[in-house]
């Protein structure tokens, strides 16, 4: 059975959000500091040993996370009609970053999204 690599990246970024429907304090518009970490594995190596270059992984996490950070998630179009719970983040994250690297050797495999220490979700298609 052939190996499989798999390398992660972190990020962070700012925003606020208010649950519609939730009964409690998180109805109210409140912000977090998001933590994101994207996991990526690879099955084949380049002539250097790098199977995805962490700086290309770097610039597309920074770039999705750019047109969300300082913002207010239940304003932005991908949340209209859904909440933008850490579980409906973690899958956009997931869905938009594997539209841009994933190829024949390179899959997205996991993306996890930390709304405080202790606290977060993962989403990942099996």
């Amino acid at each position: 059975m052939p190996g499989i690599y798999e390398i992660y990246v972190k990020d962070h970024f700012s925003a606020a959000h208010a649950l519609k429907g939730y009964d409690g304090n998180c109805a109210n518009m409140h912000g977090h500091n998001w933590i994101v970490e994207a996991y990526i594995q690879c099955t084949k190596l380049n002539k250097l040993g790098i199977g995805v270059d962490f700086r290309d992984v770097k610039g597309v996490v920074k770039d999705i996370l750019s047109k969300l950070d300082h913002t207010t998630l239940n304003d932005v179009a991908e949340f209209g009609s859904i909440n933008p719970t850490s579980e409906n983040i973690s899958k956009f994250l997931y869905t938009e970053i594997s539209r841009r690297l994933n190829t024949e050797h390179i899959n997205v495999r996991k993306v996890m999204v930390f709304e405080s220490p202790g606290c977060g979700s993962s989403y990942q298609e099996v």
